[in-house]
Parts: structure tokens; sequence; C-alpha cells
């Protein structure tokens, strides 16, 4: 039995596995020992982040024949790494240092050391636009009233009105004041990035609801479905898009570390559909929302303090790692009951 399930495990995540280490030792031997820990922690952000989005995706692909969820895992992974993951980056880099996509590109791949300084001197706009979106997604989801909570002295009172909506933009009109006031004293454009990463959540969220609404009517066929999980995939990976700033600001170890994060939720949301495992660890999700939140009061911070790339990493993986053991021993208690 214990050999079947080995079994079954390779063979869901041995493409996987065998990309990522080819990944993981070509960054190695560039980049040196010090990459392997952001691309560890990006990886594991990427994968925790889109749990939501692996239980959609499971229910999508268990209308779809073998061809289409093969297709979902091969050109499927192309496009959400090198689409989703690699070009939103620089657009937001481009955005907030006010340049060109060309030229911004040119200057991550050739001209690392001036990226670096353009990307310094942005980051302020990029920490406000990241810290308020994130902020927000956080805040969306613990004011929401649950059946499942972990921390409930925490969880009870901020779902206790069942007003996710009030909650995440009261807590975004905070932040932007606060930013405005007393992190970035009198800049305009810092505030206004938080402004627009409170809109641009906002839109993400109407324009998911909107095709989870349309799934049901309009996916019928293996391309139309295919399609739908690109877009929904597309939506729900910016979160971690974001989060990565807080991470690293190489952009290469961001697309490694995504792009790897990427290639196993692609085989994780098959496994879990075939197994009917995806919720037996219970707070995993609420571990990934708390873990948003520590990284966007992180990245707000980051605005006029200077903050360890390590500390932000460990954090956030060592909240996934007490919820994955809250999971275990509720797991655990009910087994004993």
């Amino acid at each position: 039995m214990s050999l079947n399930k080995n079994f079954s495990f390779f063979k869901h995540y041995a493409f996987a596995t065998a990309t990522s280490l080819i990944i993981i030792i070509i960054a190695l031997f560039s980049g040196g020992w010090q990459v392997l820990l952001p691309i560890l922690a990006l990886a594991a952000i990427e994968i925790t982040f889109s749990f939501d989005s692996a239980v959609i995706n499971s229910r999508v692909l268990a209308g779809m024949k073998q061809f289409w969820r093969t297709i979902f895992l091969t050109v499927g992974i192309a496009i959400a790494v090198f689409g989703a993951r690699a070009l939103l980056p620089l657009v937001l880099v481009a955005a907030a240092a006010n340049d060109s996509l060309g030229h911004v590109l040119d200057l991550a791949l050739h001209q690392p050391d001036i990226y670096a300084e353009e990307l310094e001197t942005a980051f302020p706009v990029i920490a406000a636009f990241g810290g308020v979106f994130l902020l927000m997604v956080g805040l969306r989801f613990f004011g929401e009233r649950k059946k499942v909570t972990w921390l409930n002295g925490l969880e009870a009172p901020l779902g206790e009105f069942n007003q996710p909506w009030w909650i995440s933009i009261t807590g975004a009109t905070v932040a932007v004041s606060v930013i405005y006031i007393l992190l970035a004293p009198g800049q305009t454009n810092v505030a206004l990035a938080g402004a627009l990463g409170a809109i641009t959540f906002l839109t993400v969220k109407f324009v998911s609801k909107l095709l989870l609404g349309r799934s049901g009517n309009s996916h019928r066929y293996g391309l139309t479905q295919f399609i739908y999980l690109e877009l929904l995939d597309a939506s729900f990976s910016f979160d971690s898009v974001i989060a990565a700033f807080a991470i690293t600001k190489e952009l290469v170890l961001i697309m490694v570390g995504l792009g790897i994060g990427a290639l196993y939720l692609r085989s994780m949301t098959v496994h879990l559909l075939r197994q009917g495992t995806l919720t037996h660890y219970r707070y995993l999700i609420h571990g990934a929302h708390y873990a948003i939140l520590s990284l966007s009061i992180l990245l707000l911070v980051g605005i006029r303090f200077e903050i360890s790339e390590a500390v932000t990493a460990l954090l956030g993986i060592g909240i996934l790692l007490i919820a994955f053991e809250s999971s275990r021993r509720h797991n655990r208690r009910e087994a004993a009951a």
C-alpha cells in the first residue's frame, strides 16, 4: 500500500520535481547558494497563496478529459509562468519607474546594477501598491463569516458582521492615509499607488467572481474550460506576484521561484483532484492569509524602514508551518473522537 502511495506521488510530481531541480541547479551555478532561500520561499508562497485557486481548478478539471488536463499541465504552465508571473513584474517596475517596458527588460537582463538602482528608487511606489493590495486580500478573507476558524479570538470578531468588502475597503483607506501622513509624508505618487492597489484588487475580484458565476454554463468543452482556467489562474496569481517584491527585488529570482511554485501547483491540482484530499488540512488557507497580512504590513513599513528579506521569507514560511501542524493536530483529535 505504501509502495502504491509513493508511486502515485512520484507519478504526479515527477515532471515538476525534475524541471525544478534543473532550474535550481542552473540558478545555483549562476547566483550561488544565497539564491536558494528566496527561490524556495517564493515557490512556497506561490503554492500556498493559490490554494483557493487550486480548489476551483480541481472542480473545473473534474469535468475535463485527460487530453485537456495534460494541456493544462504543459501549455498552460508556459502561459502561466511567462505571462502572469514574468511579464507582470516587469510591467509594475516600468510603470513605477515611468520607463518603457523594453528598457526595463534590457536593464534587468543586461545591466542589473542600474536596474537595481531604478527598482530601489521605485520601490516605495511598488510597496504601496502591493502592500495595500495584499492587505485587502487578507482582510477580505477574514471579514467573511466562516464555519471553520483557526485563531477564533482574532477571526470571529472580524467575521461577525460578514462584511468582507467593507472591512477590506476600510483597511485600505486607513493604509493609504498612513502612507500619506507617516510612511511617505506628502508624496502623492506613493499614496496614489496605494489607492491604485486597492482599485486593482477590487477589479480582479470582480472579474474572478464574474468568471466563476459563468463557469457552469459557458465552459462545457475542453478548450473553453482551458481558457477559463488560464484567466482564473492569472487573477489568483496576482497575490503571489505582488508578494514576491517583499522577498526579493531580483527579477530572475522572482521568475524562477514563482515558476517552480506554479509547476507544483498545477501538479498538485490534478493530484488532489484524484485523491480528494485538498481540504484535509483545514487551517492552511487561514495560514496563507495570515502570511499575506504579514507580508502586506512589512511591505508598507518597508516604504520608510529597511526590512530584511530573510525576515519576510521566514515569517511567511513559519506561519504556514504552524497552520499545517495545527491542521494535523485537529485531524488527530477528530480521529481519536
